[in-house]
């Protein structure tokens, strides 16, 4: 018996679902739970032919043990030794380099010392930092959040550089990025599963959380929507990762990647909605269980993007443009959420 394992905190719904729809399923030789672990010995494997791991990015320890399972031949979604590695500097980067375009983003280095160094750890940063070349490659208005963060934690929106020194002073020991601003006309956030499941989401991140995917106005365009999808899968088949989502904001007709390091995406019913949430699960476990035949074990079973495929093969990146990096991928399909009733008023609930 195989077993699908999903390592995940305090979510309910995604992990609970998609437990459930695997084992409907049915699938000979396959079964679904939660992961439990009572023990971790160095190679020694546990009793997973795949995990699916929602939450080692904020558990040390999970990280570690995934790393483990995943050299003893378990399919860890996602690969935890890349991202382990990655952060939105370096994925800007990348983009650059396969002709997916980006907005223009400097690293600027913590405002406090890091725990156990001191000035003289630095004796190669030259200060003051060249600010007035930073600032105008940015530009103004401008976008500081941190270089390996997620969830909208710790993001300001910046009005000129007298606004970026007053926050960043309390930016403490994070390193930040500083982002010119997309003033967009479209917004979209993508679900890719599998580096071949694409799911296009009319988004928009001005509006309050529980109304983000409550888009009204249809796509401006058949021709948009697959440059978004093939973005998509490049960029996703180029870092390696089996679960992600990728945010595009529209200027001008071009879409913009913005935000595409999302491991462990949010896939909550009550923020996606239902219909993208069925999808999700769906996708997850047909994925989740093409993975369990697939895994060999003993063996490495993860997933290395292709970026990580040239370096080891000391060839540089070979891109074509406008073509995905993956075999034909299933076809994408673009929802959007209808809003949610308006609450009745005090005098009418119940």
């Amino acid at each position: 018996m195989k077993k699908i394992g999903i390592l995940f905190g305090q979510e309910r719904s995604f992990p609970e679902a998609v437990i459930e729809r695997i084992n409907q399923k049915a699938e000979k030789g396959i079964t679904a739970e939660a992961v439990k672990i009572d023990k971790i010995f160095q190679n020694a494997p546990l009793d997973y032919a795949v995990i699916i791991d929602r939450i080692s990015q904020d558990v040390p320890f999970y990280r570690a043990s995934l790393k483990n399972a995943a050299i003893t031949g378990t399919a860890v979604i996602n690969n935890p030794f890349w991202w382990s590695a990655d952060e939105k500097f370096f994925n800007n980067a990348l983009a650059e380099q396969i002709g997916v375009p980006v907005p223009k983003t400097a690293l600027i280095p913590s405002r406090e010392h890091p725990t156990g160094t001191t000035g003289e750890s630095f004796s190669n940063l030259a200060m003051p930092l060249d600010w007035d070349a930073i600032f105008e490659y940015t530009g103004f208005p401008a976008y500081m959040k941190p270089y390996d963060g997620g969830g909208w934690r710790d993001v300001y929106k910046l009005h000129d550089k007298e606004d970026f020194f007053a926050k960043h002073s309390g930016t403490e020991q994070l390193v930040m990025l500083l982002q010119e601003e997309i003033i967009f006309d479209e917004y979209f956030r993508c679900y890719c599963i599998g580096g071949k499941h694409v799911r296009i989401m009319q988004y928009d991140p001005r509006n309050p959380h529980h109304l983000r995917y409550a888009v009204e106005k249809a796509p401006s365009s058949a021709k948009l929507l697959k440059t978004v999808e093939e973005y998509t899968l490049k960029l996703c088949n180029y870092l390696g990762y089996d679960f992600n989502t990728v945010e595009f904001a529209v200027r001008d007709g071009v879409p913009i990647a913005i935000d595409f390091c999302n491991p462990a995406p949010d896939a909550d019913v009550k923020s996606v909605g239902q219909e993208n949430f069925d999808w999700v699960v769906e996708t997850t476990a047909n994925y989740a269980i093409e993975r369990a035949k697939a895994q060999k074990p003993g063996q490495d079973n993860l997933t290395w993007g292709e970026y990580i495929k040239a370096s080891v093969a000391g060839k540089p990146l070979v891109v074509q443009a406008n073509k995905p990096a993956a075999a034909k991928p299933v076809a994408a399909k673009v929802t959007k959420e209808k809003a949610p009733a308006k609450p009745k008023k005090a005098a009418e609930k119940k």
